[in-house]
């Protein structure tokens, strides 16, 4: 299944890509960014926070932003 992914991290981007039926946020997380820690960004779907277990569906839209952006005081 296809969903949206927009990635605010450097100069962002946004692609639909495919993931597997009943894939969770946080594992999409952790597929999609493998190096960082969820806790340090503001994930959304469908510009609506929710909890890591959410399950995603087809043509979800996924936000991640960082919550302080380097260089910020």
């Amino acid at each position: 299944m296809k969903v949206l992914f927009i990635n605010n991290l450097g100069g962002g981007f946004a692609d639909f890509v495919n993931i597997n039926e009943g894939t969770t946020v946080e594992q999409f997380f952790h597929d999609k960014m493998p190096d960082e820690k969820a806790a340090d960004y503001l994930i959304r779907v469908n510009r609506q926070p929710v909890p890591k277990d959410y399950v995603l569906r087809e043509e979800d839209r996924i936000t991640v932003t960082p919550v302080k952006i380097d260089g910020a005081v």
